[in-house]
């Protein structure tokens, strides 16, 4: 979740508003106000006025940052959303962004807006730095589905053009350099080339911005100009711009820096960015610019889950004082969300606002009318006792998560294409590494071995816990099943060691088993064998193929064993 730092009295001068006295909140009243963000206060330093805040929602980006937090709290206190005039205009911005052909394939998408009138500050110089690393490295994928770039607006001659330019063709000086650099020696060179340069690989033309005077403003993702794209303490008019690859996503980010702006008394002048090619907003986009849709619900479904009457007014008076646009009509209401937001995915996410914007202290507790005892399912009882005896023949336990990378998950076991290399992935992810739930078991072991290489030999791992598979015939698209791993890694590893070890298992467990020859490719042709009990497969033991362990660093051979027990739990 992310944590983030701002200082007092920037939250005390944003309740109050442009042009506003400052409100001072005091820190019992601070820490009851986050509530309303999902917000906790981790530490505080008195004398800077420094706090330290960590959000407990990851679906909100428009509160990671002060501007975001002072704005929920400030429209609770009013009752509604002040409405912000830019969203308005009906006038052909005076000022465009042009986008060059060939981009649809590489970085498509653009938003830009102006901002004037707002003199920047220390403490909101630190804020637009802040929420631009927040943003592009939790929102936006590590910059790869979204990058922000911040400029003085004085030094940039519209239009602006969004370009393809050979990498040795375009130079120069970049943020953190004193010389001159081509985009090329930038993604060799520059820090940021090299943390982010792996965005455009294989790219023979990358991205670049530059204003009508040819004057260069950025290569995004990678890194602004020095000479337009340093904001200091003092600039009183800037220009943003986001590109990314899912325009739904470009758009929202601005629409949030534009709101964070606003709020600290910027006039806000919508851009007009024009595209050769079509997109979900059509070839010309005025930015930023409300995706809101509105949605129906029925008063009884928010009323059922918050176990309270409380109609339709009351919840239209609640989601209001959210934020949100509101009309009631009988017993439902329509529902939109501030331009800042696009969290809105199911019912349940109106009702949590519903509750946090009345408090949850406004709802009564009901005790539990029915006495349970608990217990283990039949599955734990079995993967315990299964836990038990690969104790007992020497092997040691690991715990992983169930979230993996594709590229360990698949990539790294020679099962891109196959059929084994099927995942259950998330949508919307907030890190590559956690974005696919893991299929099998081995990739873990493996993990683990990778990082054992000092430790001495033989070693023997093994992990029972829960993988997901994709089945078209679940409700949800995938199955859960508990399976277990097994591996055992050291110079002389075969098949025969790990195959004694599958024979004792099944002896303990009381069931039959026979191996029939099968191919796989994460293991050697020949060294394989898919294990079958009552004429079900049930598993696969084998030699890893070498290609294998080289892709995990592993510098000796191993063997492993998979056995499905949710399969086997339901025969014992």
């Amino acid at each position: 979740m992310p944590t983030i730092t701002i200082f007092k009295q920037d939250l005390e001068g944003l309740l109050a508003g442009p042009g506003e006295a400052r409100q001072l909140i005091g820190m019992e009243q601070l820490e009851e106000s986050l509530m309303l963000v999902k917000g906790e206060l981790k530490g505080q330093n008195p004398d800077t006025g420094e706090l330290r805040i960590e959000l407990q929602d990851s679906n909100r980006p428009d509160l990671w940052c002060c501007e975001g937090i002072a704005r929920q709290i400030r429209v609770k206190r009013q009752g509604s959303l002040t409405k912000y005039d830019f969203l308005t205009t009906k006038s052909k911005s005076s000022k465009q962004l042009n986008v060059n052909p060939g981009l649809e394939g590489i970085r498509p998408y653009v938003a830009a807006c102006a901002a004037t009138g707002y003199r920047v500050t220390q403490e909101g110089l630190a804020q637009l730095i802040q929420t631009q690393e927040k943003l592009a490295e939790m929102f936006g994928r590590k910059r790869r589905t979204v990058s922000i770039g911040l400029y003085r607006l004085a030094a940039i001659e519209f239009p602006v053009t969004y370009d393809l330019v050979k990498p040795d063709e375009t130079s120069f000086t970049p943020l953190g350099m004193d010389t001159v650099m081509t985009l090329g020696e930038m993604l060799l060179v520059h820090p940021k080339g090299l943390e982010f340069g792996g965005i455009l690989a294989g790219q023979d033309r990358l991205p670049f911005l530059r204003d009508a005077k040819r004057q260069a403003l950025s290569f995004p993702p990678i890194i602004n100009s020095r000479e337009v794209g340093e904001v200091l303490v003092g600039d009183d008019a800037l220009f943003v711009e986001v590109t990314g690859t899912d325009l739904s996503m470009v758009v929202l980010t601005l629409n949030i820096f534009a709101a964070n702006l606003a709020d600290r008394g910027a006039t806000i002048e919508p851009i007009e960015v024009r595209y050769p090619y079509k997109t979900p907003l059509g070839k010309s986009v005025m930015t930023p610019q409300d995706l809101g849709k509105s949605r129906k619900l029925p008063v009884g479904t928010i009323e059922q889950a918050l176990g309270q009457p409380l109609g339709a007014q009351e919840v239209a008076k609640a989601l209001t004082a959210y934020g949100y646009a509101v009309t009631t009509k009988s017993k439902e209401v329509r529902v939109t969300l501030p331009f800042y937001r696009q969290d809105l995915m199911h019912a349940m996410d109106v009702v949590e606002d519903v509750a946090i914007s009345r408090g949850y202290s406004d709802f009564l507790p009901v005790m539990p009318s029915q006495f349970t005892v608990g217990g283990l399912s039949r599955i734990e009882e079995f993967s315990d006792r299964i836990r038990a005896l690969m104790v007992g023949m020497g092997f040691q336990e690991i715990i992983s998560n169930i979230l993996g990378s594709p590229q360990d998950l698949r990539d790294a076991m020679r099962l891109d294409g196959t059929e084994w290399g099927k995942l259950v992935e998330v949508e919307n992810v907030m890190s590559q590494n956690f974005s696919a739930l893991r299929q099998w078991m081995l990739p873990s072991l493996l993990r683990v071995e990778a990082a054992s290489n000092r430790a001495f030999y033989p070693h023997r791992l093994f992990e029972a816990g829960e993988v997901a598979r994709p089945d078209p015939t679940q409700s949800v698209g995938s199955r859960t099943i508990t399976l277990l791993g097994g591996m055992i890694a050291h110079a002389d590893a075969h098949f025969s060691e790990a195959h004694s070890y599958l024979d004792t298992l099944f002896y303990y467990m009381n069931h039959t088993y026979s191996l029939e020859p099968i191919q796989h490719p994460s293991f050697l042709a020949g060294r394989i064998g898919g294990i079958v009990s009552n004429g079900i497969q049930v598993g696969v033991i084998g030699e890893l193929h070498p290609e294998v362990l080289e892709r995990w660093q592993i510098s000796v051979p191993a063997v492993a064993f998979e056995i499905d027990l949710t399969e086997l739990a339901e025969r014992s």
